[in-house]
C-alpha cells in the first residue's frame, strides 16, 4: 500500500483547543468561496498547516487576494469574508 507523504504538520490544534487537519480545508477544484471556506483557508495559514504559497497554488489565489482575507479577518473577523458586507468593512483608508 502506498501512502502519500506530504510537508508540513497533519494537524494543528486551534486556540480555542479544536483540531483542524488537512481535510477540513476546501477541495483544491474550489470555484465557490463562502466565508466558512475562506476562514478555512485563513486559519490553515495562520496556524502553519499549509504555507502562504502552499495555499496560493492549491487553490489558484493570488497573494494578495489571501493578504485581504486574512487582514479582514484580524480586523473584523470571519463576517467580514462575507461577499455581501464588503462595502461594511472596506478599508475607510482607501477612499
Amino acid at each position: 500500500m502506498y501512502i502519500r507523504r506530504i510537508k508540513g504538520p497533519h494537524s494543528v490544534t486551534l486556540p480555542d483547543g479544536t483540531v483542524m487537519t488537512r481535510a477540513d480545508l476546501p477541495p483544491a477544484c474550489t470555484r465557490r468561496w463562502v466565508a466558512s471556506r475562506k476562514a478555512a483557508v485563513v486559519m490553515a495559514v495562520d496556524h502553519g498547516l499549509v504555507t502562504v504559497a502552499e495555499a496560493c497554488e492549491t487553490w489558484s489565489l493570488s497573494e494578495e487576494e489571501l493578504e485581504a482575507w486574512r487582514k479582514a479577518t484580524a480586523h473584523h473577523g470571519v463576517a467580514a469574508l462575507r461577499a455581501t458586507a464588503l462595502q461594511r468593512y472596506r478599508d475607510s483608508n482607501k477612499r
